[in-house]
């Protein structure tokens, strides 16, 4: 019997608009979503959770290994930003902020994450924000010192079980 390498990963990337601009608006933002996940499909992943805010998008994706995060990144961040350059807002001198986050995570985590993705509008409006997860390298620390949210230990992110 031929034997065949197995691998399972599970990713949380983030990234923001430039300037954290308010261009993903509920007008537009199930075709951008859909876009990023045909191109994630494309690169032979799948797309357990997309959501996020006006400013930023949280993508929980399983990826083979084949592919790294920085194409699929560049994939994702370039698909969509044409779609939202040429048809969605063709006025707004849309563009991504040239950095993201991405943090690997473990299959008994995925239901909590996903959860986190799919209410980012409520998180963002109490304040129950995992940081780590929210910001990427191009903004201030000063501004993630400023807020009352919640390590990623204190969220229960690598200390427990997820919520079932």
């Amino acid at each position: 019997m031929r034997r065949r390498s197995k691998s399972e990963h599970y990713f949380h990337m983030v990234w923001a608009t430039a300037g954290r601009r308010q261009l993903i608006t509920k007008a537009v933002e199930e075709r951008v979503y859909r876009c990023i996940g045909s191109e994630i499909v494309k690169l032979s992943g799948a797309v357990i959770a997309i959501g996020g805010m006006p400013d930023h998008v949280h993508l929980l994706a399983s990826l083979p290994a084949k592919v790294s995060i920085s194409e699929v990144m560049q994939k994702v961040k370039g698909v969509s930003s044409t779609l939202i350059r040429k048809e969605l807002a063709p006025h707004s001198d849309f563009r991504w902020q040239d950095n993201y986050g991405s943090f690997t995570i473990s299959r008994s985590h995925i239901a909590r994450v996903q959860k986190y993705i799919n209410n980012q509008e409520e998180h963002h409006r109490s304040g129950t924000l995992w940081l780590e997860w929210e910001e990427t390298d191009e903004e201030s620390p000063t501004r993630a010192s400023q807020e009352t949210s919640p390590s990623r230990a204190q969220a229960g992110v690598g200390t427990r079980e997820p919520d079932r």
